[in-house]
């Protein structure tokens, strides 16, 4: 079983790594490397969003060899994680909309809000279940 997770782990790793490596390339492509060609821009695009398929597979296999504890613990986060994230986001797009706010609304903080809640609600529910 230990091998097998391992095995999992590397793999949504090696899937995690290779989508922020064409993530980067979707991003960065068209300024610094082929000068805003659009083929090549949505071709960029679509081996990010095919790479970001594979990686979510991957996190599912991984999960599926949790044990019960582990899927409670990772399940709980995820959805206070979602739940927090769809009540700030929004909140955060009316700001943009209503103009309350200077600047526009950027993904950015909101994924690294949807990173810092899942850290900490799996760091409580490791405290509160083990």
């Amino acid at each position: 079983m230990k091998a097998e997770r391992k095995k999992r782990t590397l793999q949504l790793a090696f899937w995690t790594w290779t989508w922020v490596a064409t993530l980067a390339l979707a991003t960065f492509g068209p300024i610094f490397l082929w000068k805003e060609n659009k083929s090549l821009t949505i071709i960029a695009i679509i081996v990010n969003l095919i790479n970001g398929g594979l990686m979510v597979l991957a996190n599912v296999k991984l999960f599926r060899q949790y044990d019960e504890l582990e899927q409670k613990i990772h399940s709980e986060a995820m959805g206070l994680t979602l739940g927090a994230t769809v009540i700030l986001g929004l909140s955060y797009s009316l700001l943009d909309q209503t103009n309350l706010i200077k600047s526009d609304a950027e993904i950015g903080p909101l994924v690294l809000f949807i990173g810092v809640t899942y850290l900490i609600s799996l760091l409580i529910n490791r405290k509160k279940y083990l």
